[in-house]
């Protein structure tokens, strides 16, 4: 039952994509809606700057509209864009990691990037747990941090990840398992915990 889902969701993609190629602005403006908060959480867990998360999302979905002709019918259209975006990561890092000044987020930056769905109407509370977890992030190996939102911001299966970094399931396991640890470590002084 779960594989006809799957099945159903890939042949629909594949439509929207054959539709965007042939000019169909609607049907990339779908694409678009059902992928970019995917990129950019990718972009910003790379970046640990909003900005620079943005122009990624944008230069993305650029290239993914120029490279539509490229995309597999079958394959992950997730895991496609996301390997797009990894790249225009790792290229506009390699350009400017000496010379960019990477900002801390103000409160209302955080706020407006949705971290976390929220629920509940505690929101100063999700509002702190955001901050803290956002602070946290910034600590961890490039990346483990990056495993780390693919993981638990993205939704995507270990496979996945593996597939999309270019790396062996067991170190994708073993890079989230290291992150969680260390996350806890850094996070258990602003929760008022002891290690």
């Amino acid at each position: 039952m779960q594989s006809q889902a799957v099945s159903a969701e890939t042949d629909n993609i594949f439509a929207l994509a054959e539709r965007a190629k042939d000019g169909d602005r609607e049907a990339f403006m779908t694409i678009t809606r059902m992928y970019q908060k995917n990129v950019f959480h990718l972009a910003y867990s790379f970046f640990q700057n909003r900005e620079d998360a943005l122009d990624i999302v944008q230069e993305t979905f650029f290239r993914v509209y120029r490279k539509l002709h490229y995309y597999e019918r079958g394959k992950s259209f997730k895991n496609w864009i996301l390997q797009i975006a990894k790249n225009l990561c790792i290229d506009r890092y390699r350009k400017n990691h000496k010379t960019h000044d990477n900002k801390a987020l103000n409160s209302e930056e955080i706020e407006a990037i949705h971290l976390t769905d929220e629920k509940g109407t505690e929101r100063n509370q999700d509002t702190d747990t955001k901050m803290i977890v956002s602070k946290c992030l910034k600590e961890l190996p490039e990346r483990q941090r990056m495993i780390f939102v693919m993981k638990h911001y993205n939704d995507l299966k270990y496979t996945e990840i593996a597939e999309t970094l270019g790396i062996a399931v067991g170190t994708v396991k073993s890079l989230n398992f290291k992150a969680v640890n260390k996350l806890r470590k850094l996070m258990n002084p602003y929760l008022g915990r002891q290690l």
